[in-house]
């Protein structure tokens, strides 16, 4: 699974993607899930939990958090971001 980290989110963890090898993906289901997964890891991945308005896409469709994952999806996530 590709993950993808724009704007503010990218910057704040250092990169712009990781990849997630299949046992470490199998037991994640949901863009929730996932997020979870990564938040787990400390800091500053933690944050993942605590952002408000976090967006995310699956396979570059817009999805809530309870939308499912599997092992060949690309997944991006994007933080709230004001524009003028």
């Amino acid at each position: 699974m590709k993950i993808l980290f724009f704007a503010g989110l990218r910057e704040a963890l250092g990169t712009s993607s990781i990849e997630l090898s299949a046992p470490e993906v199998a037991s994640i289901a949901t863009i929730g899930a996932l997020r979870d997964h990564l938040a787990a890891r400390g800091e500053p991945w933690a944050a993942l939990a605590t952002m408000k308005n976090l967006r995310a896409a699956v396979n570059q469709q817009m999805v809530p958090l309870d939308a499912p994952v599997s092992e060949g999806d690309e997944v991006a996530f994007f933080p709230p971001v004001t524009g003028g």
